[in-house]
């Protein structure tokens, strides 16, 4: 991976850490109505995968995960950016929706990196 600065590693982390907590939020309230949870969980999981990437290259945390879990939850990741990006385009200029959007989208995008990092070098072993 590039260089990424201090700032934006903190902004990044923090950005999916609170992407978990909604996550994990709107999976309990789900599973107490008995509703369908099953995209809420995947999301869950591939945000925690993709975060847990990020601190283990950033900051030397554990992480471990098989090639096959890697690989779904890149793919998952990657399928959140659309709606993301509908939103950016959506929020006005200046807004701290358009910012705590902005930096999500980053963070999503570090994340698929790091994993594609890691499906790269799993492949060359």
């Amino acid at each position: 991976m590039k260089a990424i600065s201090q700032e934006i590693q903190n902004q990044s982390i923090e950005s999916l850490e609170s992407t978990c907590n909604k996550l994990a939020t709107a999976y309990q309230r789900m599973t107490e109505k008995g509703v369908n949870t099953t995209l809420v969980k995947k999301r869950l999981n591939a945000v925690k995968m993709g975060l847990e990437s990020l601190k283990n290259i950033w900051n030397g945390e554990n992480f471990s995960s098989d090639e096959e879990t890697i690989l779904i939850s890149k793919k998952i990741l990657e399928g959140i950016m659309p709606s993301i990006e509908k939103q950016i385009a959506k929020a006005k200029e200046g807004s701290s929706q358009k910012t705590l959007n902005d930096r999500r989208l980053t963070a999503l995008k570090l994340a698929i990196e790091s994993l594609e990092k890691r499906l790269s070098t799993s492949l060359r072993d």
